[in-house]
């Protein structure tokens, strides 16, 4: 439909777009709907070897259901650590590193330890992604597998994140504040102090929390 106004001389020729016009046009149809990071800045994110923000986060699946605030941090290869706070404090803190995972459940005095494999991740909080998925998910990067994934950018980082496991489990996670760079102290990653907590399974944990 041609704008009401404009009209095309009888005798130009009809051009046929240049290809380099014909992909812009695309580009900018996405934007309509996702948030294009500015030159370079993708390739930053994805190389950043440490990370540490704040999160609302979503997930929904068979077998799973919940949303809740995260706080989180990652130092690569292999680091991460989780925690969901309360309103008396940490309900959650869990750190995964060099293919361990330890999960602390403070209230109740419980306390688990697995292999940190994407499927221990998904039978304590209903992710089925490893460490470094997780890692790659928060700074832009779609990890192999996944059957969608999206991501809103902001001025450095994603600030919103949309994943569809392999299992159909979606997860969603709005960035609140974030940052990379830092150089966080290595008490972060160490295993959360767990004296007299009584051993429990990822099922228990679960229960525990409210996550099914």
């Amino acid at each position: 439909m041609r704008p009401r106004g404009l009209s095309r001389p009888s005798s130009s020729p009809r051009r046929r777009p240049r290809p380099e016009i014909a992909v812009a046009g695309l580009l900018l149809s996405a934007c309509a709907t996702a948030t294009l990071p500015p030159p370079g800045v993708a390739t930053r994110a994805a190389a950043a070897v440490s990370w540490s923000g704040s999160l609302r986060v979503s997930v929904s699946g068979k077998d799973v259901r919940g949303r809740s605030r995260v706080l989180m941090a990652f130092r690569r290869p292999d680091a991460v650590r989780i925690e969901i706070p309360g309103p008396s404090g940490a309900r959650l803190v869990a750190v995964a590193r060099e293919g361990r995972l330890t999960a602390v459940l403070p209230a109740e005095r419980a306390f688990l330890e697995s292999a940190a494999m994407a499927e221990d991740l998904e039978a304590l909080l209903g992710v089925a992604l490893s460490p470094r998925e997780l890692m790659d998910v928060l700074v832009g990067v779609a990890p192999a597998g996944l059957r969608d994934y999206k991501a809103q950018w902001g001025d450095t980082l994603p600030r919103r994140v949309e994943a569809l496991l392999a299992d159909g489990t979606r997860l969603k996670a709005t960035v609140d504040e974030a940052e990379t760079g830092l150089d966080l102290a290595e008490a972060v990653f160490g295993p959360p102090p767990h004296p007299g907590y009584r051993r429990i399974d990822a099922d228990e944990a679960r229960r525990l929390l409210g996550t099914r």
